[in-house]
């Protein structure tokens, strides 16, 4: 009796007693892949050949414990580990990774527009409380001089200081830069919907753009918020007030990230925990319709939301 049994090695034909009567080594993982087309052909050498029972396991593995198995042996579990890393890439990730760079450029955005606005009120510090909109402010600085901003704003007289043009120029150089920063944003937020699209429909018509990228990121991957409750994904977002509430015994939020969403903006300062509630129902079956690749339903449960706000 002869028996078959393959591994990341190659494909051996074993006896009676485990030791090797033939071995078709393989070089490459593609060979490994295509380890049936090999199999067929020592089948077809050996009539009769059997595939290796589990109790014999063991004792085929131990006939493989010669050194010289040990080199190709390192060889191949790399090159396969090296394969998996590479295929283990998915959407999940490009969109976690774009939605922390949104939140940054946020965070980075916001911290040098301040800087621009104080910089720039030494210069004319009447725009800064008629232009409270930070990227109009961005956007008529750089894009304008300050005689056209005077007569734009309807400003006669100006208590900024008559800089000279290189210092003004720096000024408008930061500017410029926060301008980049604005577009790159928009850029992410278009290629985020693009993506979303074609990987999670449900959860993008519902949750939108923004929302629906944060609530993947915090559920770390559209599997894991697909298995989540709707309970734990109305909460996402606000775990250090649910830890609070747990350790000290303060009011339970109501709400994460969801607070934000426009639906639970909409509804009345007192129902907002309600809404926030059926949007996370709504939002858990758009996550698991996604990931089973269920039918398009997001635009009837958003229908059904703004009925019942």
């Amino acid at each position: 009796m002869k028996y078959l049994f393959t591994t990341i090695l190659g494909s051996f034909v074993l006896d009676d007693r485990l030791t090797v009567s033939e071995e078709v080594p393989f070089n490459s993982i593609k060979d490994y892949e295509r380890k049936s087309e090999t199999e067929n052909k020592l089948r077809k050498k050996y009539p009769g050949l059997k595939g290796l029972p589990a109790e014999k396991l063991s004792g085929a593995l131990a006939s493989l414990r010669d050194k010289k198995y040990f080199s190709p042996f390192h060889r191949q579990n790399l090159a396969l580990t090296k394969k998996a890393i590479k295929e283990s890439v998915s959407e999940d990730q490009l969109i976690i990774q774009t939605i922390a760079n949104i939140n940054e450029l946020d965070k980075t955005g916001n911290l040098l527009v301040k800087r621009l606005r104080e910089w720039y009120a030494l210069y004319f510090p009447e725009i800064e409380h008629r232009v409270p909109h930070q990227e109009k402010f961005v956007e008529l600085i750089s894009s304008r001089s300050r005689e056209q901003l005077m007569k734009e704003l309807k400003v006669s007289d100006t208590m900024g200081a008559n800089l000279e043009k290189s210092h003004v120029e720096e000024i408008i150089l930061l500017a410029n830069a926060v301008a980049a920063l604005y577009k790159l944003r928009k850029q992410h937020e278009t290629y985020l919907e693009k993506v979303m699209k074609q990987y999670c429909p449900n959860l993008l018509e519902l949750g939108g753009t923004t929302i629906g990228a944060k609530l993947l990121e915090l559920g770390k991957g559209l599997k894991r918020l697909a298995l989540l409750p709707a309970s734990t994904i109305q909460l996402l977002g606000a775990e250090k007030a649910l830890f609070r509430h747990i350790t000290s015994g303060s009011r339970s939020p109501k709400y994460g990230i969801l607070y934000q969403h426009p639906l639970v903006q909409k509804a009345g300062k007192d129902q907002r925990g309600k809404m926030a509630r059926m949007l996370a129902d709504k939002l858990s079956l758009c996550a698991r319709l996604d990931y089973f690749k269920g039918e398009f339903k997001a635009k009837e449960y958003r229908l059904g939301l703004e009925g019942k706000v």
